[in-house]
């Protein structure tokens, strides 16, 4: 009777008995280990790994000094940008300044560099979008070939307009 009346609040009400410390906070079901710490080790899944050594893209005429096949792996190998970022940056490179060129190419490497150390988690996602990039990529060497059979036929086209006198 003592201890039910140790277990009475002033307003009457029970309390629980206090519990064993040994026992955890679960109802006597001993506490869990806490969860094991996710592992952050660094990757190194490298983005554009998978792309062909040659880039068929044609840059076209500009004073840049530039490797463009490594600048063309950067920006393919890119799953920061969208297609049409790739294909304006493209378009654009007549009117681009060196300087600006050279800090695209610092940006897409460091790019790389920041995906390579996400953890092996990550990779799965990475492969995922690695893989929609470069579908895009290969939509924009499609369009462009295209663009060029296209000029290539009215040139034609014209040619043999000129030749029958038209």
């Amino acid at each position: 009777m003592a201890d039910d009346q140790n277990n009475q609040q002033q307003d009457g009400q029970q309390t629980p008995p206090p519990q064993n410390p040994l026992q955890g906070g679960n109802g006597g079901a001993p506490t869990p280990p806490p969860p094991k710490p996710e592992d952050t080790t660094p990757a190194n899944y490298q983005i554009g790994q998978h792309l062909p050594p040659v880039i068929d893209i044609k840059m076209p005429a500009h004073s840049i000094q530039v490797d463009e096949q490594k600048f063309l792996h950067l920006l393919a190998g890119s799953i920061s940008l969208t297609k049409d970022e790739k294909k304006r940056i493209i378009e654009s490179m007549p009117k681009l300044r060196q300087e600006q060129v050279d800090e695209l190419i610092r940006i897409f490497e460091e790019e790389r560099q920041k995906f390579a150390e996400l953890s092996a988690k990550h990779v799965d996602q990475l492969k995922k979008l690695e893989k929609q990039h470069w579908a895009d990529w290969q939509d924009i060497e499609l369009e462009q070939k295209a663009g060029e059979k296209t000029k290539e036929d009215e040139a034609q086209a014209d040619e043999i307009r000129k030749k029958l006198g038209l």
